[in-house]
């Protein structure tokens, strides 16, 4: 009686310590097994010149970088960089011809970017709005120079954030600078390279939304900004994006061959006149009408700055804030008597 006791009790601490270790083993490697099976996700940030999160916080809360692009027609077969940029203004400085400012959130992210050209009185005044640095190459000495005081600017040149590289053009239209070199020359020169409070350029709308105007249609805008220099945009459905021309000319980039293709397009008019001089363009930004373009479709608009250091504020025509659709923008802005901007 007591062997088979002992047996019945040997046979159950048997099987208890079997069952036992078999149940400890196999949590332990599940546990294990979820540790390593759950990646941690990364948090990005909201660009405020696209509305678009896809930054790191660093990148995110950078002052923006705006800087002046030649934009006369012999060397627009040389420009590079603009199709990298979040924010392109355009409007006329002297002569006829339109001159861009590109504005980075990210510059650094870009390998080259020009030609670059001088600064203009207009621009600084976009820039400032921006609360961005100023890149330029010199400026108009009369109306501009003693508006860079207003603003932190760099003039670059050949050694100095920038290098002049033959493209079969003359030396003037040789010079670019590369987003890296420029953001470390920028960050040596300047104390403070972030923003204290960040804010969306314009009201932009929720990944899950989409701005059309399904009453106006737009597959084509041109704008004339003078007798000689115009600019459109056509749509692409399969992109949703609109890709840029001079006048009949598709541009693109001198380095990569890609197209200039923007989310949103914004036509504003005002008064354009010239300075004292009779050469160089007055451009008022104090606010007027104008047109926003996006998803092949177009609405009206109201438009204001006023003050330098303001940003653009964009309404309906009811004085509502406009929804903008997330991502790049190329801003026209001609003068009201003489533009007519077409829309197809």
């Amino acid at each position: 009686m007591t062997k088979k006791i002992s047996a019945l009790l040997l046979c159950l601490l048997m099987v208890f310590c079997v069952t036992g270790c078999k149940k400890y083993k196999d949590t332990s490697s599940e546990a294990t097994l979820s540790e390593e099976s759950e990646p941690i996700e990364p948090t990005y940030y909201t660009n405020p010149l696209t509305g678009v999160s896809d930054y790191t916080e660093n990148i995110a809360t950078n002052r923006p970088v705006a800087i002046m692009i030649n934009n006369i027609k012999s060397a627009q077969s040389v420009q590079t960089g603009v199709t990298k940029a979040d924010i392109v203004y355009e409007t006329e400085v002297e002569g006829g011809i339109t001159r861009l400012m590109a504005v980075f959130q990210d510059v650094s992210s870009v390998s080259q970017i020009g030609s670059v050209r001088s600064a203009r009185y207009p621009y600084v005044d976009l820039a400032l709005g921006h609360n961005a640095f100023y890149i330029h190459c010199g400026q108009d000495p009369t109306y501009c120079a003693p508006h860079l005081k207003d603003i932190e600017d760099i003039s670059i040149d050949s050694g100095k954030f920038g290098k002049r590289i033959q493209n079969g053009l003359s030396s003037e239209h040789t010079l670019y600078t590369f987003g890296d070199e420029l953001w470390k020359g920028i960050k040596s020169t300047f104390k403070n390279t972030t923003q204290t409070n960040t804010q969306n350029w314009q009201y932009f709308v929720g990944n899950d939304e989409s701005v059309r105007f399904d009453d106006l249609s737009c597959t084509k805008v041109t704008v004339p900004f003078s007798n000689s220099y115009s600019t459109s945009f056509t749509y692409d459905a399969q992109s949703g994006k609109y890709t840029r021309l001079s006048g009949a000319n598709v541009l693109k980039d001198y380095k990569t061959g890609e197209t200039v293709d923007v989310k949103n397009v914004f036509v504003l008019l005002t008064t354009i006149s010239d300075y004292p001089d009779g050469k160089h363009r007055k451009v008022d930004l104090v606010g007027g009408d104008g047109y926003y373009i996006t998803n092949g479709t177009y609405t009206f608009i109201k438009w204001s700055k006023g003050a330098s250091t303001s940003s653009f504020k964009f309404t309906d025509t009811e004085g509502n804030p406009l929804k903008v659709n997330q991502g790049n923008s190329w801003v026209c802005i001609a003068d009201k008597r003489t533009s007519n901007p077409s829309i197809q």
